[in-house]
C-alpha cells in the first residue's frame, strides 16, 4: 500500500486547497469525500471575493487581506497544472452610495485602506461611471473597491480537484485514513461537532442564487443592497445570496431567490431583461464566532480541522492552505489565535 503523508477528509474549496498546498511540498496526499468533489457549498456559483472594510483592522481582516493578495499566483498554479479555467479575475466592484451619511462613511475609508492595503489596491469614491453597468447611486457617487475579485466557485473546485490529481493526489469516495488527517467536512461537520459538546460550536447557513444569461465579463462586480452581482468570465451573472438559518430543505429555491434576483434587476437595469438559466441552493458552514476554524481538532486526538469559513471561504482559502500545510507537514503554528478551533468552544 502506497505512503500517504496527509488524509483530507472533504472534497470542498478547503479540502482540497490544503491537498494542492501539501502536494506542492512533496507530500503524498489523498482526498476522501462520500459525495464527491464541490458537492457542498463549494459547488455554488457566486464567488464574490471581496475585502472586509478598511478600518477597526484585526487579525481576522489582515488574514484576509493576505489571502486575497495570494489569490493571483495561487489560481494561476492551478490552472497551469490542470489545465482547467477556475473563472478568476480581479476586476473590482462597485457600490452605490445612497446618502450624505454613506457618502462620509465611504471618504473616510479611504485613508485606512491607503494604510492596510499596503499599496496593492485602493478603496476610491468616485462619480458613478456612466457605462450602463455601474447602478444608479443617491448621491452620484460610488465606492469602488480595486482589492475584489471574483472566481467561479463550482469551476474553480473542480480545477483543483484535477490539480489535485495530475500532482499525484487521489480522490475517492471512501477510504481508509492515514498519516496526518484533516477535516473539513463543512456544515454536517459541524454539525458532528455540535452533537459532541455542551454548546452549538457552529451551523449551516442556506444560501441561494442564481445565474442569469448576460455577458458583462471583464466587468466590476456590484454590491447594493446587500446583493452581490458578479459577471463572471464565461458570459453568465450570478446573483446572490439569501441567509437561511432555518430551511427543510438545502437544496430547494423559492420567492426568497425570486425577491434577490428582482432586486439585483431593479439596482441594475440593464439586467432588467436577462433570463434566469440557474437556480442554485446550498448550506455554508458558519462557525459560532464566524471566523474559521483551523488548527488541532477539538474532538480528535492528533487529528486537525479547517472548517466554518462563513461567506469567506474562497477568499480565505488560499492562506489557510498554506498555514495548514505549515502545521500538519512542518509542526508550525501561524494560525491566528481567533481562528484557533477551541476558540469556538
Amino acid at each position: 500500500m502506497a505512503t500517504v503523508d496527509i488524509t483530507v477528509m472533504g472534497a470542498g474549496v478547503f479540502g482540497l486547497s490544503i491537498a494542492f498546498a501539501c502536494l506542492r511540498r512533496g507530500a503524498a496526499v489523498q482526498v476522501i469525500d462520500p459525495n464527491g468533489v464541490a458537492a457542498g457549498a463549494s459547488g455554488g456559483i457566486v464567488g464574490a471575493l471581496a475585502p472586509h472594510v478598511p478600518e477597526q483592522w484585526n487579525p481576522k481582516k489582515e488574514f484576509q487581506r493576505d489571502s486575497l493578495f495570494m489569490q493571483p499566483a495561487f489560481w494561476a498554479s492551478v490552472e497551469d497544472i490542470s489545465g482547467e479555467p477556475t473563472g478568476y479575475a480581479k476586476t473590482g466592484r462597485l457600490q452605490p452610495i445612497a446618502d450624505t451619511a454613506a457618502l462620509v462613511l465611504a471618504q473616510s475609508r479611504t485613508a485606512g485602506a491607503d494604510l492596510h492595503w499596503q499599496g496593492q489596491a485602493q478603496w476610491q469614491v468616485m462619480p458613478a461611471p456612466d457605462d450602463g453597468w455601474s447602478p444608479p447611486s443617491a448621491t452620484g457617487q460610488v465606492i469602488n473597491d480595486t482589492m475584489t475579485a471574483l472566481i467561479h466557485p463550482r469551476t474553480a473546485t473542480n480545477a483543483l480537484a484535477a490539480a489535485v490529481v495530475a500532482m499525484g493526489g487521489t480522490i475517492a469516495p471512501a477510504g481508509v485514513a492515514r498519516g496526518q488527517v484533516v477535516w473539513a467536512t463543512g456544515w454536517q461537520g459541524l454539525q458532528t461537532l455540535n452533537q459532541n459538546h455542551h454548546r452549538q460550536i457552529g451551523n449551516g447557513v442556506k444560501g441561494q442564487a442564481a445565474l442569469l444569461d448576460y455577458d458583462a465579463a471583464g466587468k466590476p462586480q456590484i454590491f447594493v443592497d446587500g446583493v452581490h452581482i458578479v459577471p463572471h468570465l464565461n458570459g453568465t451573472v450570478a446573483i446572490g445570496s439569501t441567509s437561511e438559518r432555518e430551511f427543510n430543505d438545502a437544496h430547494s429555491t423559492d420567492e426568497q431567490l425570486d425577491d434577490v434576483i428582482a432586486k439585483a434587476k431593479q439596482a441594475t437595469p440593464i439586467l432588467a431583461d436577462a433570463p434566469v438559466i440557474e437556480k442554485w441552493a446550498g448550506v455554508r458552514p458558519r462557525s459560532r464566532s464566524r471566523a474559521p476554524m483551523l488548527g488541532h481538532h477539538p474532538q480528535r486526538t492528533g487529528e486537525f480541522i479547517a472548517n466554518g469559513g462563513f461567506k469567506i471561504g474562497f477568499g480565505m482559502a488560499p492562506k489557510i492552505a498554506d498555514v495548514m500545510a505549515d502545521l500538519m507537514l512542518e509542526n508550525v503554528d501561524r494560525i491566528p489565535p481567533p481562528f484557533a478551533a477551541d476558540a469556538n468552544l
